[in-house]
C-alpha cells in the first residue's frame, strides 16, 4: 500500500471544485488523481484509476449520488466514499449511512475535519466520520424501527420481493449486487421485526408501505433464507 491516498473528487460546482482538490494538494500524503462534474463521470473515472477515496458532492447532475455510491461500491470495492455536502435531513443521512460509507461533512466542516476524515477513511477500521447536525446525528445514531422506517431502497426490495422475486432477481433487476439485497433484507428484518420474507412482506403491506400485487401462495414459493 502506498504511502499516499488517492482521491477522486466529484462536485459540479468548477470552482469550489477546483479550490477543493488546490487544498488537499497542499498536503504531502494527498494526490488528486480525478475529478468529476457528476455521478455517472465519478463511476466511469473511479473504475479507471481505482482511488482509495470519492469525495461526492450529493447534488450534482444526472443520477442520484445514492445510485452513485452503489456503482462505487459494486465496482470499486476498495474505494472508501466520503460525502461532503450542504444537506445533512436526517433522511439523507441515514440513507447514506446504510450504504456504507466511510463520512458525511457538512460543508461548513473545517478544513482539519475534512483531511481527518479522508485519511480515517483510508484505514482499515471501519470508523465512519460525521462532521453534521446535532438533530441528524442523533437521528443517525438511533435505530429507527417500524415500516416508517424503512428507506426508499429497501421498500423497493420489499416490492421485488412481494412480486415473489429472489435475491438474485432482485439484484439483477435494481442493477446492484445480490449482496447489497441480502444486506437490505437483514436491515428490512430488523426494523419490521421480521423472522421471514413472508412477514416482512405482510407486516409492510398492513402498514401500507407497500401494496400487495402478489398472492400468498408465490411469496411462499420464493421463501428463501436471506
Amino acid at each position: 500500500m502506498s504511502d499516499r491516498i488517492r482521491i477522486l473528487v466529484a462536485d459540479d460546482h468548477t470552482i469550489l471544485r477546483q479550490a477543493l482538490c488546490d487544498s488537499l494538494r497542499s498536503e504531502p500524503d494527498l494526490e488528486i488523481v480525478a475529478e468529476a462534474g457528476d455521478g455517472q463521470s465519478a463511476v466511469e473515472l473511479a473504475v479507471q484509476h481505482q482511488p482509495d477515496i470519492a469525495l461526492l458532492d450529493v447534488e450534482m447532475p444526472g443520477q442520484k449520488t445514492l445510485t452513485t455510491v452503489m456503482q462505487l461500491r459494486d465496482r470499486c470495492p476498495d474505494t472508501s466514499t466520503v460525502i461532503l455536502t450542504m444537506h445533512d435531513s436526517p433522511g439523507l443521512v441515514q440513507e447514506f449511512l446504510e450504504l456504507g460509507i466511510s463520512g458525511f461533512l457538512h460543508k461548513s466542516a473545517t478544513r482539519a475535519t475534512l483531511i481527518s476524515a479522508i485519511r480515517a477513511a483510508r484505514s482499515a477500521d471501519q470508523q465512519v466520520t460525521m462532521s453534521v447536525s446535532r438533530k441528524s446525528l442523533k437521528v443517525s445514531r438511533q435505530k429507527p424501527t417500524g415500516p416508517g422506517a424503512l428507506s426508499n431502497r429497501e421498500i423497493e426490495v420489499l416490492n421485488h420481493v412481494a412480486a415473489a422475486r429472489s435475491n438474485r432477481q432482485t439484484a439483477a433487476s435494481m442493477g446492484i449486487a445480490e449482496g447489497t439485497v441480502k444486506r437490505h433484507m437483514r436491515n428490512i428484518f430488523e426494523k419490521l421485526g421480521a423472522v421471514s420474507r413472508i412477514d416482512a412482506v405482510n407486516k409492510a403491506i398492513a402498514a401500507s408501505a407497500i401494496h400487495a400485487d402478489t398472492s400468498q401462495s408465490s411469496w411462499h414459493a420464493n421463501n428463501a433464507a436471506v
